[in-house]
């Protein structure tokens, strides 16, 4: 996910994050002097002192201001909440256009005020003294993901590269198969209905034999 900030490309909704630490390729390369040899290790990062409570301020308050400036259209404020550096790289017409995608697609992220951050990256200070941390809100049926970086000015953390991105909250169930459709059967032949039983027949009488008349 790209950040933007005074050495970040800006970025809308790019699809769902894959929540790892943000690419080398995303931030812009210092150039070292002519002729310097190149660092034959990459400078270490710090955990940052900072507890709960002030990490869940700084990541909810600049969702928040992304939120009402995608809901006003007024990127002014936004803008002067970041850092010198911040202010510096970005207008505000360069943050509508940046976050126009997701101004376009309508997505609420007032949700933040009462969901809990998940930290994929804790708090860390980077070797140049900036604050760095990234999560994601889980929430139904998107998930707000989301990587900061804070500078510090007159001893407070201000914004200084903000990167904002949503996807699917989980993997999405396939659709299931349509029904198929009946098929057709042949009936079966409608039973025949049983005769009722009819009475035995009477036996047959014997016949009386003829007697001739008596002679007289």
């Amino acid at each position: 996910m790209a950040l933007i900030g005074s050495r970040f490309f800006g970025l809308g909704v790019l699809g769902l994050l894959a929540l790892q630490a943000v690419p080398a390729s995303a931030q812009a390369p210092s150039l070292a002097p002519s002729g310097a040899p190149a660092a034959a290790t990459a400078p270490q990062t710090r955990p940052a002192q900072i507890d709960r409570n002030g990490v869940l301020i700084l990541i909810r308050s600049v969702l928040l201001a992304v939120h009402q400036a995608n809901e006003t259209g007024n990127y002014t404020v936004l803008r002067e909440l970041g850092s010198p550096g911040f202010q510096a790289a970005n207008t505000s017409a360069r943050l509508s256009e940046i976050f126009s995608n997701l101004r376009s697609q309508k997505i609420d992220l007032s949700g933040v005020t009462v969901l809990e951050p998940r930290l994929t990256v804790l708090p860390e200070i980077t070797p140049n003294g900036q604050m760095r941390m990234a999560g994601f809100f889980p929430s139904v049926p998107l998930q707000v993901n989301f990587e900061l970086i804070f500078a510090p000015v007159e001893g407070r953390w201000r914004p200084f590269g903000i990167g904002i991105n949503v996807g699917q909250s989980g993997p999405v169930a396939p659709a299931p198969p349509p029904p198929e459709p009946p098929q057709a059967q042949d009936k079966p032949a409608p039973a025949a209905k049983p005769e009722p039983a009819k009475p035995a027949p009477e036996p047959a009488r014997p016949r009386r034999p003829a007697v001739p008349p008596a002679s007289e």
